[in-house]
């Protein structure tokens, strides 16, 4: 599961170092290769290759006579690129993955279980900052009954 919070530099080729607590959790489960796509929130989504794969095949047998579907493939799986990690533990970020982020230098990498999301640091602050109202004026009534029951 990843967790925790992280401020990373990209540096001027795109490279981005995992924190060692990631990769040495991705090392034990043999992983080496990673799937890198987008998300709406215009963040970018890391996924240890084998998640991605089930996530991939779940979305591609969905029917794409759907739009919203067929938009959901093309973003998600059209922009999908697979890294790895080079000897010093980095992943190469491409340009237009960052384009979609507005990735420069700064960035922030937050833990999501099974996958993490990597943020400009400036897109994070701004979309972070409303996360705590947005949670309290949520109607938990219409959240799955597990959220429900779940007590922090």
């Amino acid at each position: 599961m990843f967790r925790g919070i992280s401020k990373l530099t990209v540096d001027a080729k795109g490279r981005l170092a995992m924190p060692k607590h990631h990769r040495d959790r991705l090392e034990a489960d043999g992983v080496t290769r990673l799937m890198v796509t987008v998300d709406t929130d215009h963040c970018l989504l890391i996924y240890p290759m084998s998640d991605w794969l089930e996530i991939e095949a779940k979305l591609m047998s969905a029917p794409n006579t759907n739009p919203h579907i067929r938009k959901m493939q093309r973003l998600f799986v059209g922009y999908a690129s697979e890294v790895e990690f080079d000897v010093n533990g980095r992943i190469l970020l491409p340009q237009a993955l960052r384009d979609f982020a507005g990735i420069k230098k700064k960035t922030v990498l937050i833990g999501q279980g099974k996958k993490c999301e990597l943020w400009s640091e400036e897109k994070f602050d701004a979309a972070s900052e409303m996360w705590p109202e947005e949670i309290g004026d949520a109607d938990m009534s219409e959240a799955p009954e597990v959220i429900q029951q779940l007590s922090i």
